[in-house]
């Protein structure tokens, strides 16, 4: 599919897009023809995505924010609706690994910190972008997850509840949702060469991952209109099946 223009004259909003896999879904969106908005607190990774996108004859709204900033969402969900009037699709990528630790020893401030990007910024752009997929005529939503929220291993408490608490938010707003055109899914890609793997990851062999522009293609491909299923969590490694 990623060869197609399947995304031609659609809008879509990535989040986390400065650097990683967001930057790859932005790059790859682009390339499939859609107009992305960019959304990342880092200006100079944002710039070099620009460039890139321009560089293959396609175009970005670059719009540096803080996710945690819930009024800022709720003002770039104004602004889209000015510009375009709809949403065509939203790719929730950005998300906080904290720290790796045992429950007991966590800070409260690592906690929240955790819970305010993963979980409570996603909620923040449904809030916000609710209508704005429902006036597509195929709107769609991904959320990055993890296996984490399964495994919940050992010293990953913290990392793990809140991608499990992602997981069930979306469940429940996938099936609201259900009689609309609007798709909603959960995305896990698995280990990826990421520098959030390689925090959690000290000892690995980056070069043993597949980077993040092989598995990119794969989470963009549920934005396109042709993806019509909802409420599953899509597993590179392990398949589709019901949240």
């Amino acid at each position: 599919m990623t060869d197609t223009k399947d995304l031609a004259g659609r809008v879509v909003l990535v989040t986390g897009a400065s650097r990683g896999l967001g930057y790859a879904a932005a790059k790859n969106a682009a390339l499939r023809g859609a107009h992305v908005v960019a959304v990342a607190r880092t200006v100079g990774g944002l710039e070099d995505l620009d460039d890139e996108i321009q560089s293959m004859g396609s175009s970005a709204t670059l719009v540096p924010m803080d996710l945690t900033d819930g009024e800022a969402i709720d003002r770039l969900g104004a602004a889209i609706f000015e510009r375009w009037g709809q949403l065509d699709g939203l790719i929730g990528n950005a998300g906080a690994l904290g720290v790796l630790s045992p429950l007991p020893h966590i800070q409260p401030k690592d906690f929240g910190s955790v819970f305010a990007v993963n979980v409570a910024a996603n909620y923040r752009l449904i809030r916000s972008f609710d209508l704005l997929l429902r006036q597509s005529d195929a709107g769609r939503a991904v959320f990055v997850s993890s296996g984490a929220a399964l495994s919940a291993k050992p010293y990953w408490g913290l990392y793990a509840a809140s991608k499990a608490a992602l997981d069930a938010m979306v469940k429940a707003y996938a099936g609201e949702m259900a009689i609309t055109e609007v798709k909603v899914n959960v995305f896990y890609p698995g280990q990826v060469r990421t520098a959030m793997r390689a925090k959690a990851m000290p000892g690995e062999d980056p070069q043993s991952l597949p980077s993040p522009d092989d598995v990119a293609p794969k989470m963009v491909d549920l934005v396109s209109p042709a993806y019509e299923k909802t409420g599953m969590r899509v597993d590179v490694l392990k398949g589709e099946e019901p949240l």
